[in-house]
């Protein structure tokens, strides 16, 4: 009879308290550096994308480091473009190393700055005080009817300097306003890569070149992000960058350098559908070999077709589109799909104010004719929220 305790693992090697193991050390400094933290489904280290409402729905409340996420949109808008900005704002705010290919220094005077805890403050105070049929109900419950509410950080107040100190706790997500410009660091710039106009070469060569340089000469605890804007657009790129064999090749070899470092490099990359439609063999390898795929269907531009999309209520802002989730980071490959997007798996639209993105809870309005579901209720039926005070 073997006498063995129960509750130690058969094969385990036991180290002494005061030895840590050095991938033990490495995933506590990892975890450390500003705008991480471990996904709540496996515990990987991810990082926010800049959005609270597209953090929500990637499966991970974040982006997981070491992926690639790809943005298709269709027709001639560049709403994809402004999640590539916050995606940029927000590493820049963190101390991330950022990286953009194809543009030059105007695009990053153009990001959008960081809302202040105070203004967002008075911003919800503001936007309480115009809605005097609002349900009252009890305070606990007050957050949990909002869209996305589980996948946010604890702490969403954004410090009114970007810069993060020792003494102010890390922001996971900022806040930011499209009206306001983002104060570029001085000590680390966003570093724009030009692509290569010579025949004799992929365009791509100098992304891939810079990239590994970057890697290999900055400290290994610093998080990389390349953000690659309106890919294959005719006008940022040479001709002869839409061949499949230089197009794929960089994927390939991106799609290597993110598993030789999964955690040090996120990847964010936009196409525009109208030119590269997904029927096409290159989008539909580029969907293969990108972690997350998202895509963006805008609305016509038709005020009575604007009018007719739907919404909540009359005070919300009209939706500019549609969102549909055609992949997630590591739960699509492990078969794990299930319900994508929202909470419950309902349709998702998208929301561009003069402010903000967002994207919530997309809900056709009545159907027409329907007086009583459009004024919310019957003449003697309808309560309003100052009637329904609990």
């Amino acid at each position: 009879m073997a006498f063995r305790k129960r509750n130690v693992a058969i094969g385990r090697t036991t180290h002494s308290p005061g030895a840590d193991s050095p991938d033990s050390t490495q995933n506590e400094s990892l975890l450390s550096s500003p705008g991480t933290r471990p996904s709540p489904i496996d515990g990987r280290l991810t990082t926010s994308t800049g959005t609270a409402s597209l953090d929500s729905i990637t499966g991970h409340a974040g982006l997981p480091v070491g992926h690639a996420f790809l943005i298709e949109e269709n027709g001639t808008t560049d709403y994809g473009g402004v999640l590539l900005k916050y995606f940029a704002a927000e590493g820049l705010s963190q101390r991330h190393k950022v990286l953009v290919v194809g543009l030059g220094e105007q695009w990053g005077r153009e990001l959008p700055g960081i809302v202040t805890a105070e203004a967002d403050d008075a911003t919800k105070k503001i936007a309480k005080d115009r809605d005097p049929d609002k349900m009252k109900i009890a305070w606990r419950y007050e957050s949990l009817g909002e869209f996305g509410a589980s996948g946010r950080a604890p702490d969403r107040a954004s410090p009114s300097n970007p810069a993060i100190t020792e003494n102010q706790p890390s922001v996971f997500c900022h806040t930011f306003d499209l009206t306001k410009r983002f104060n570029l660091p001085q000590e680390n710039p966003i570093t724009y890569i030009q692509l290569s106009s010579a025949l004799a070469m992929s365009p791509f060569a100098p992304v891939l070149m810079m990239l590994s340089q970057s890697l290999s000469n900055s400290s290994s605890d610093i998080i990389h992000r390349l953000v690659i804007p309106a890919m294959l657009s005719p006008g940022l790129y040479p001709p002869h960058s839409t061949n499949p064999s230089h197009v794929l090749q960089f994927v390939h070899s991106l799609r290597s350098i993110l598993r030789m470092h999964p955690n040090r490099l996120v990847v964010m990359l936009s196409i525009p559908l109208e030119l590269h439609p997904r029927s096409s063999s290159l989008t539909r390898w580029l969907e293969h070999l990108c972690d997350g795929v998202l895509t963006l269907l805008p609305f016509p531009h038709d005020v009575s077709v604007a009018a007719s999309s739907g919404a909540a209520t009359q005070k919300e802002e009209k939706p500019q589109g549609l969102v549909k989730v055609l992949k997630v980071p590591i739960q699509t490959e492990r078969g794990m799909g299930g319900m994508f997007g929202g909470e419950g798996g309902e349709d998702l639209a998208f929301t561009v104010s003069r402010k903000k993105f967002a994207i919530r809870a997309f809900s056709l309005p009545p159907v027409e004719g329907d007086e009583e579901g459009q004024r919310g209720g019957g003449e003697g039926g309808g309560l309003t929220g100052k009637e329904m005070e609990f």
